[in-house]
C-alpha cells in the first residue's frame, strides 16, 4: 500500500530550510538540488492542504443543505465535489511519482524506424505530441540536436523537457511507438505501419554517481546545420562525443558555442549511461524472476491506428482512447496516468 507521510514531509521541509538558511549554502554543490527537492516537498504538502480544506468546505455545505434548500447552494456543492475529486486523482498520481528522479526535468530522443518517409514522418507528429504536452503543461521545451530530412519529417531528435515532475510523468513513454494509416505518400492511398522509438532519460544532478573517465571519451566537432545565426552555421561548433565502453554517441549542435554544445552533449550522456545502467539491473531482475520479454522494433508499447479505425492502445495498461488527434495534439494524461497506476501495481 502507498502511504503519504504528512509528517515526514514537514520534517524533510524543516531541515531543508534550516540547511538553506547557512552562510555557505550556495557555495555547495547541491545547493540546487535541495531548493528542487524543496519546491517539490511544498507542491505536495499544498496540494494535500488544499484537499483538506476543501473537504471541510464541502462538509459545511452538506450541514447547512441539511437545514434548509438552496438552490445556490446545491449548484455550489456539485461544482466542489467535482473540482476536488479531479484535485484527488491527480494527487493520487502525484503520489505514485516516487522514484529517485521522478521529480527530475527529463531529455526525450525519438528515433524514426525503417519505412523512410512514413516513419520519419511519425517521428515528426510524435515530437509534435510531446511539445504539445509540455505546452499544456507550461513546461520548458528546448531542442539539443535534430537531424531532419529534406523530403519531409526527422530522422532523430533530442530534446529536454523541464519542469515539476517531467521524468515521472514521461518514462512511460520509452519503448518503440506503431502507427497505422493511409500512408500522405502513396499515391495508391494504402495502408502503411510505421515504427518510432522513443527514449526517455532524467536529467541528473551534478551530484549524481556517474561515473565518466575522460580517456573513454571520444570528441568530434563538425559544422552546425541547424538554426542558431550565421556565426554558428559558419563554425565547428557542432560537437559529437562517442563513450568508448559504451558504444553511446551523443551530439549537441543548437548552442552558440563548442563550450556550450560539450557541456550539453555531456548532459545528456550522463543520463544515458544511467539510463542503461538502470535497464540492465531491472534485466537482471527480471532474469532472476524468470520474466523474460523480447526487447524487438517489434515489441511496440503503444498503437497508434487510423485507419480503418480511430483507436490508440496501450499494450501494457490496457488503456484505449479512441480519439487519436486529441492524444496527437497533446492530451496525454490519461495514456500517462494508467501506466503509472499499472507499474505500481496500484488499485486507484
Amino acid at each position: 500500500m502507498r502511504v503519504f507521510d504528512l509528517n515526514k514531509i514537514r520534517t524533510e521541509i524543516t531541515e531543508i530550510n534550516k540547511v538553506t538558511e547557512k552562510v555557505d549554502f550556495w557555495s555547495t554543490n547541491d545547493a540546487q538540488e535541495k531548493l528542487k527537492q524543496l519546491s517539490m516537498l511544498q507542491y505536495r504538502l499544498s496540494k494535500f492542504t488544499y484537499i483538506e480544506t476543501s473537504l471541510a468546505e464541502i462538509e459545511a455545505l452538506v450541514e447547512l443543505l441539511s437545514q434548509e434548500d438552496d438552490l445556490d447552494l446545491e449548484r455550489e456543492l456539485i461544482q466542489s465535489v467535482s473540482k476536488l475529486k479531479t484535485e484527488i486523482e491527480e494527487f493520487k498520481i502525484l503520489i505514485l511519482l516516487d522514484g529517485e528522479y521522478d521529480s527530475s526535468d527529463a531529455i526525450v530522443s525519438i528515433h524514426a524506424g525503417a519505412g523512410g518517409l512514413d516513419s520519419q514522418d511519425w517521428a515528426e507528429i510524435l515530437y509534435r505530441m510531446y511539445f504539445r504536452w509540455s505546452e499544456n503543461k507550461s513546461y520548458l521545451v528546448k531542442i539539443i540536436d535534430e537531424l531532419s530530412d529534406q523530403e519531409g519529417g526527422i530522422k532523430n531528435v533530442t530534446f529536454s523537457i523541464s519542469g515539476e515532475n517531467v521524468y515521472g510523468y514521461l518514462k512511460g513513454e520509452q519503448g518503440v511507438h506503431r502507427l497505422v494509416r493511409i500512408s500522405p505518400f502513396d499515391s495508391a492511398k494504402r495502408r502503411h505501419t510505421s515504427f518510432a522509438s522513443v527514449e526517455v532519460m532524467p536529467i541528473l544532478p551534478d551530484t549524481a554517481d556517474i561515473e565518466i573517465r575522460p580517456e573513454d571519451l571520444r570528441l568530434d566537432t563538425f559544422r552546425s546545420s541547424g538554426a542558431g545565426g550565421q556565426y554558428v552555421n559558419m563554425t565547428d561548433s557542432a560537437v559529437r562525443i562517442t563513450h568508448i565502453p559504451s558504444g553511446i554517441v551523443v551530439s549537441c549542435q543548437t548552442e552558440r558555442s563548442q563550450h556550450m554544445n560539450r557541456a550539453t552533449a555531456m548532459q545528456v550522456l550522463r543520463s544515458k549511461l544511467y539510463e542503461q545502467q538502470r535497464r540492465e539491473r531491472n534485466d537482471e531482475l527480471k532474469n532472476i524472476k524468470g520474466d523474460k520479454m523480447t526487447i524487438a522494433w517489434g515489441s511496440q508499447i503503444r498503437s497508434y491506428t487510423m485507419q480503418p479505425f480511430q483507436l490508440i492502445k496501450d499494450h501494457r495498461s490496457g488503456c484505449e482512447i479512441g480519439n487519436v488527434q486529441s492524444v496527437l495534439d497533446g492530451n496525454l494524461d490519461e495514456l500517462i496516468f494508467s501506466y503509472l497506476r499499472t507499474e505500481k501495481g496500484s488499485n486507484y
